[in-house]
């Protein structure tokens, strides 16, 4: 699943829509520019911390695949083995998770709870 549509539901519910489209904003605009950098040039002595950042603001909006990727790569970079990382695929999966999360955002409201 690329997106936990039942998460970012609940967060949207938590905080209402014109607060949830903040945060989806802020999300983009903060995300993005990390995101950026581990794909043209990754900086080694912020790369566990980027992965940490890049993780939790996943799981927060509910970018499932994209989160346990950073969290794989994380643990991976605080053991020592960051060339073990494919920051390509993190990079490649974060699109197609926006891709995916903005074209059902619109929907997030008529969503079921039980639908994934």
């Amino acid at each position: 699943m690329m997106i936990d549509w039942e998460r970012a539901g609940e967060l949207c519910s938590e905080i209402g829509a014109d607060g949830f489209a903040e945060i989806v904003d802020l999300f983009l605009d903060e995300v993005e520019s990390v995101v950026k950098r581990l794909n043209e040039r990754p900086d080694p002595s912020q790369f566990e911390a980027d992965l940490h950042f890049l993780k939790g603001s996943a799981w927060n909006l509910g970018f499932a695949a994209f989160g346990a990727l950073c969290q794989d790569g994380e643990r991976r970079a605080a053991s020592g083995r960051q060339d073990e990382v494919d920051a390509a695929t993190i990079v490649a999966t974060y699109f197609a998770s926006k891709a995916e999360f903005m074209s059902g955002l619109a929907d997030l409201g008529n969503r079921d709870d039980n639908a994934a």
